[in-house]
């Protein structure tokens, strides 16, 4: 153990220390594309090079790689959701390669196979919603970014931008997120055999409970919108959501029904938790509640928070009715004080209905 490329500390503070538990280390970057070159593609001297290398420091050598990347590719075809399509499957990787890299090194926590799997259904359940929607069709890219770009206005700028924050900004993101997974390795390194407490499978079903909370949302969310485009399309609701939504709901043009009923973003609401969840995880188990492992949770929470905004701007200058949703529907945490009502159908809207029903008679 004591070769190993990790901190030998004095208390669980000192586990979430970043001098002593990263700073080392950061100096391995210079070295290791020299160690990667010289390894070729023999295996053995890889896993060789992957145990040398500390494991937060191998993650960081990945995510420097792809933010370049992400960079050219985005300038090269000037779409900018390339940082987008690995969102849902980066931090998954890095909590993977943690739990890997600490069992290869002989190190066996059942925190660590835990937080791997909680991350591996995380990531299935967003891709799969990337997918079906079409973002990894060729050429598709977030709507939002096209707003961004014509608030910037001027080429170099934006070009600043995209390598700043769009590429460099947020692939680091996508790795402080798993920060707390790092702190638990060297947890484990220097408390030897764990027991999984009561509290830790608490935390673990917590971050289970708010994905499958996601996925509800998501699925909520892709029926109407499925039922909506076959209402647009021949003004008629499809038969499996006929109990589900009338004309006037999807004249409305937004989902109000189900968890969207508290919540204006059930499933943002529910990605953020996730994340604090695992901090909130980490920061028990090391007794410390504010640590460098708490910047990527905190760094996720105000990206979604402008996100957000840029968002729901669109929505109401898109639908009349927005507004009146914003007024009685908490953004993310439910007022419960207001009682939730149906909108009454706008004027627009129906006019929209009357015109495809004369549309479909001719």
């Amino acid at each position: 153990m004591s070769s190993l490329p990790l901190p030998r500390v004095e208390s669980l503070v000192d586990c979430t220390n970043f001098k002593l538990t990263v700073l080392p280390y950061l100096g391995q970057l210079e070295w290791l594309p020299a160690s990667l070159r010289e390894a070729g593609r023999d295996v053995d001297s890889l896993k060789a090079v992957y145990l040398a290398t500390n494991p937060f420091v191998s993650a960081l050598a990945l995510s420097s790689v792809l933010a370049v990347l992400f960079f050219v590719a985005a300038e090269i075809n000037r779409n900018y959701s390339q940082v987008d399509r690995f969102w849902s499957i980066l931090p998954a990787l890095y909590n993977v390669h943690f739990a890997a890299w600490a069992r290869l090194a002989g190190i066996r926590t059942e925190t660590l196979d835990t937080i791997a799997v909680v991350s591996v259904l995380w990531s299935i359940r967003l891709t799969f919603n990337y997918w079906r929607k079409g973002g990894y069709s060729i050429g598709s890219e977030d709507y939002r970014w096209q707003i961004v770009r014509s608030k910037v206005n001027n080429g170099f700028l934006f070009m600043i931008f995209n390598f700043s924050f769009i590429a460099v900004a947020q692939s680091l993101l996508l790795l402080l997120i798993t920060a707390p997974t790092y702190v638990f390795v060297v947890v484990a390194e220097n408390q030897g055999p764990e027991t999984f407490s009561l509290a830790d499978l608490a935390f673990s079903r917590a971050a289970l409970f708010f994905i499958i909370i996601e996925f509800f949302a998501d699925q909520q969310q892709w029926n109407f919108h499925t039922a909506k485009h076959e209402y647009q399309t021949n003004a008629r609701i499809p038969e499996q959501f006929k109990d589900q939504y009338s004309p006037e709901d999807l004249e409305r043009g937004f989902v109000v029904s189900g968890l969207w009923s508290w919540s204006r973003h059930p499933n943002f609401v529910a990605e953020q938790a996730v994340w604090l969840t695992m901090y909130a995880w980490c920061a028990f188990r090391t007794e410390t509640y504010a640590s460098w492992a708490g910047i990527g949770v905190l760094g996720y929470l105000a990206i979604f928070q402008g996100s957000t905004r840029l968002t729901e701007s669109i929505s109401a200058s898109k639908y009349p009715e927005y507004s009146e949703y914003q007024a009685r529907v908490g953004r993310f945490i439910p007022r419960l004080s207001v009682e939730a009502k149906q909108t009454k159908p706008a004027k627009k809207a129906a006019k929209h209905r009357k015109g495809v029903e004369e549309k479909k008679s001719k």
